[in-house]
């Protein structure tokens, strides 16, 4: 990165790490996504046992925030437009494509508030953090809003072909989660409760 920096100056080395974070934030998210739909543990086995399933799905959360804070970092010190801060927070305030950028927002307060409150589960609960935490599944869609909304490379056709995959494996993973046995449906509606409890 550095070398690029030094070869095509400073605003067109935060303009690629602005894109290339963005695009690898998008399939962490997606990941995550099929991970959380999917919910794996029920499907846990010994070579593949349910603390690390859930660990997988925390620690791909975790890098693609820290993916998302490039991001983010990175299109607030590009001289290429003008962003602020807390146009990164604040939906629809900002003067480069308002609604694109503003639902990068969105998607990023949806991801904050899921994140805070993972970190506060334990004193929340279950049931408040649980609530919280469908918010997950509102942020994704807004994130792939924002992907195509945002940006020069928006209707490129590598990102759309990133797009395609990313929204076919969460497409797959809410079908076969919708199609499991009424049997487990109940079973994972009773862990809820009990877990709530």
């Amino acid at each position: 990165m550095i070398a690029l920096a030094a070869t095509t100056g400073s605003g067109s080395a935060l303009w690629y790490l602005t894109r290339g974070t963005g695009v690898t934030a998008l399939v962490l998210l997606s990941a995550v996504m099929v991970l959380g739909v999917l919910d794996l543990r029920g499907v846990a086995t010994a070579r593949f046992p349910r603390f690390l399933i859930d660990a997988l799905h925390r620690r791909l959360a975790l890098l693609a925030v820290v993916f998302v804070v490039i991001h983010i970092a990175t299109a607030v010190l590009d001289s290429y437009v003008s962003l602020s801060w807390l146009d990164a927070v604040v939906p629809f305030g900002a003067s480069y494509r308002p609604l694109g950028v503003g639902l990068g927002a969105v998607a990023f307060d949806l991801l904050l508030a899921v994140g805070i409150s993972s970190a506060l589960r334990a004193r929340i609960g279950y049931r408040a953090w649980r609530a919280i935490h469908w918010l997950a599944y509102g942020s994704w869609p807004v994130a792939v809003l924002h992907t195509v909304s945002t940006g020069t490379d928006a209707h490129a056709g590598w990102l759309l072909l990133v797009l395609l995959i990313c929204v076919l494996a969460v497409v797959v993973a809410v079908v076969v989660r919708l199609a499991g046995s009424p049997r487990k449906r109940g079973r994972e509606a009773a862990e809820v409760a009990g877990d709530g409890a």
